[in-house]
């Protein structure tokens, strides 16, 4: 047999061994122990769903226990209407509400129920027509019903509601883009190239007196996302044969982690404007220049010392305009060294 009659026989044999290991990795008949078809891929671990606001929102807890105040989440909508291409679904999560109350479970502040009451609305219900009852066991004498008494729901005193009201796709994109070799026909040649694309959310959310209806402080927040793309390839002659390579990687930030990051960020300066927090407390707990609280200071040292200690008088020092002076200063919260570009979030590599 010739070599040219060899290579043919060879191709045909080397792809039917490529498919032969990949059908290894499925069986037609489930394994009798674990019941699948196929092991599944991937061994992530389940880790805290934390964002750079995260420490901050629990630094501020400390205040929140002080004078506890409790607080209720309404609709936090998605208003940009934005969807995918095909109509598949949203691009942005409806679950900004879910968020919000996790930032707030951070600091430790009292949540009441008002987003879903439906299993309380049907226990009432049937309470109210004397069908439930609160005796674990299943022989409970007639008649012990639950009792439905009057005052036994707490009130809640604040409710955030709002919405996520921006997503700007390709605010700025830049690319560049090489191609080079040799001369000639059989040459040396290759290609490089990189694109990086930028978009934002925003979000629009008010804190509401529930006794008042009183919108007692309204934030607006916005942040950018980042995305990238890079690749390259190389293609030459080797003598009766040639050689084609390329490779490349893209990476975009998390779209729903900006959005986490948002709310968080705009929890925090509620929770910190609602308590009248010094605006340097949480920063000299955690002893570190990349923190969210870092902006203009606007208390002594004394006062600082004093919150530090827990000393529930301190954040009486804080002027009485102090929510209109940080609404005048859209930076007020702002520092250059702001930790939503920390990196290794989520697998982000500065």
């Amino acid at each position: 047999m010739t070599k040219r009659g060899r290579r043919h026989l060879v191709k045909p044999l080397v792809f039917a061994l490529t498919a032969i290991a990949l059908a290894g990795c499925i069986t037609p008949e489930a394994d009798s122990t674990t019941g699948r078809y196929t092991a599944p891929i991937g061994g992530s671990p389940v880790i805290a769903n934390e964002t750079p606001y995260s420490d901050a929102l629990r630094c501020l807890g400390g205040f929140v226990r002080q004078h506890p105040m409790r607080i209720a989440v309404g609709q936090i909508a998605d208003y940009t209407g934005k969807m995918e291409s095909d109509n598949s679904g949203r691009k942005l999560t409806q679950g900004a509400a879910l968020m919000a109350m996790s930032a707030l479970s951070k600091a430790d502040v009292p949540l009441v129920e008002r987003f879903d009451t439906s299993v309380a609305e049907m226990e009432l219900k049937y309470a109210n027509n004397k069908l439930i009852t609160d005796d674990k066991m299943q022989n409970a004498p007639p008649g012990d019903y639950r009792r439905i008494m009057a005052g036994s729901i707490p009130g809640s005193d604040y409710y955030l509601v709002g919405g996520i009201t921006e997503l700007n796709f390709n605010i700025r994109s830049v690319g560049a883009n090489a191609d080079g070799g040799q001369t000639t026909t059989s040459g040396l040649t290759g290609t490089a190239g990189v694109n990086m694309y930028v978009m934002n959310v925003g979000l629009d959310m008010r804190l509401v007196n529930t006794n008042t209806l009183e919108v007692v402080d309204v934030i607006s927040y916005q942040k950018q996302i980042i995305g990238r793309q890079e690749q390259a390839g190389i293609f030459d002659f080797l003598g009766q044969t040639f050689f084609d390579a390329s490779a490349g990687e893209s990476a975009l930030e998390p779209v729903q982690l900006a959005v986490r990051s948002v709310i968080e960020r705009a929890v925090l300066e509620t929770l910190a404007r609602l308590y009248r927090t010094p605006s340097g407390a949480c920063t000299s707990g955690l002893g570190t220049a990349a923190d969210p609280l870092a902006g203009p200071g606007d208390q002594t040292s004394a006062s600082l010392a004093r919150a530090e200690a827990g000393n529930p008088t301190a954040t009486e020092t804080v002027q009485e305009n102090h929510n209109d002076a940080s609404h005048q200063d859209p930076y007020y919260w702002y520092s250059s060294d702001d930790p939503a570009t920390e990196s290794g979030l989520r697998g982000r590599v500065d």
